[in-house]
């Protein structure tokens, strides 16, 4: 008996499917990557514009969106 399996998920995201994605710009995307991301490697940021991502990383990404929105609603 066949069985018929889901077709896989994307491998991985440009920076504008990212974006749209998240719901966000992609101006606010390299923000949140610049922030959360770069912050520790500085050199890192040549590499953005470059720059893919995997669906763990849109499920990080969308994390931390969620976590710095409700830091600001709270000030």
């Amino acid at each position: 008996m066949p069985t018929s399996l889901p077709r896989p998920g994307k491998g991985y995201y440009t920076e504008a499917e990212a974006a749209r994605v998240l719901g966000v710009s992609i101006e606010s995307l390299r923000s949140l990557v610049r922030q959360h991301i770069l912050s520790a490697e500085p050199e890192a940021e040549a590499n953005l514009p470059m720059t893919t991502f995997q669906p763990s990383d849109l499920l990080l990404l969308r994390f931390l969106r969620q976590v710095s929105e409700s830091s600001t609603t709270a000030r």
